[in-house]
């Protein structure tokens, strides 16, 4: 079958018979014509010409070219889905995608607060001083503490309080860890807490509640970090999950223990926290030059690499 009459098929089944969106039609015709144009290039006008060795040079091509890991993971996704459903429709044998994937990017740096932004978050004090402001410091206070994923800390009910220092977290996979409460994170949870009532309603079982008494929501806690952050004048946007990779950071700082802070933040992989080794060596880095005599500039000396 002709290559280009069967993506105008795909394109008309995913629009019309499997209602995709908008949105999801346009990228599909983007990445199946950019396909379809570099498959003529190599002499491959139909579906059956195109196999592994084709889809591979695609994904050199376009590495080469500059593009993105994530860039070339999503024309593979597209081409996977064309072929299944020509797989679907009888006119294809095998999908040549199928296992193929694209070269891993680089890891890019998480954004992080430092030891005092942090501070700072949590020690703002707003105008309010009621119920609202007390539980946005507790949000604060045990984010920093505790390193929690914004969903994490938004399902959190009182019961999971299972002591002053110990809090029980239900993660990703529906994976139970418990994890260790900071002094200053038990301080505003407790006055939270004597607060609560006044807002909670009683069948409400969630820890942090909205002025309606409802759990209160991930867009809600994400709303009030970035408030707090502007009450507080840090200049750098805040969000919950830059306060894990804080917690995450200044945990490895001090104490260099990959496999515990691997643990802390439940990780199910140690490769997904082998990221924050950059940022410690940037810091040991930079203590490194500030305090070895042979590692700092002489007043006057060359330049380095002079």
């Amino acid at each position: 079958m002709e290559l280009a009459a069967a993506v105008d098929g795909y394109l008309h089944a995913l629009q019309h018979l499997r209602r995709a969106s908008p949105h999801s039609v346009a990228a599909a015709r983007r990445d199946l014509d950019a396909f379809r144009r570099f498959a003529a290039d190599h002499g491959a006008t139909a579906t059956e010409a195109v196999d592994v060795h084709l889809l591979r040079r695609y994904v050199a091509t376009g590495t080469r070219d500059g593009y993105k890991a994530s860039s070339m993971a999503r024309f593979l996704s597209s081409i996977r889905g064309f072929y299944a459903w020509l797989m679907d429709e009888g006119v294809a044998d095998a999908n040549p995608a199928q296992g193929l994937r694209a070269p891993r990017g680089e890891k890019r740096l998480p954004r992080t607060l430092t030891r005092e932004q942090a501070g700072t978050l949590a020690e703002v004090a707003p105008e309010d001083d009621g119920p609202l402001a007390c539980r946005d410091r507790a949000l604060v206070e045990l984010f920093y503490s505790s390193g929690l994923r914004l969903s994490e800390l938004a399902a959190l009910d009182l019961d999971d309080l299972r002591a002053r220092d110990e809090l029980r977290v239900l993660g990703k996979g529906a994976k139970t860890r418990v994890v260790p409460v900071g002094r200053e994170a038990q301080r505003a949870l407790a006055a939270w807490v004597r607060l609560r009532g006044r807002l909670a309603r009683t069948d409400c079982p969630a820890l942090f509640v909205s002025s309606r008494g409802t759990r209160l929501s991930r867009r809600a806690i994400q709303q009030r970090m970035a408030l707090r952050a502007r009450q507080a004048g840090l200049g750098v946007p805040v969000h919950p999950h830059r306060l894990r990779h804080a917690f995450a950071t200044h945990m490895l700082e001090g104490s260099g223990d990959l496999r515990a802070v691997q643990e802390l933040l439940g990780h199910a992989s140690l490769s997904s926290t082998q990221i924050y080794t950059q940022l410690d060596f940037d810091h040991l880095a930079r203590v490194y030059r500030g305090a070895h005599p042979r590692a700092r500039r002489r007043p006057g000396g060359p330049e380095d690499g002079a």
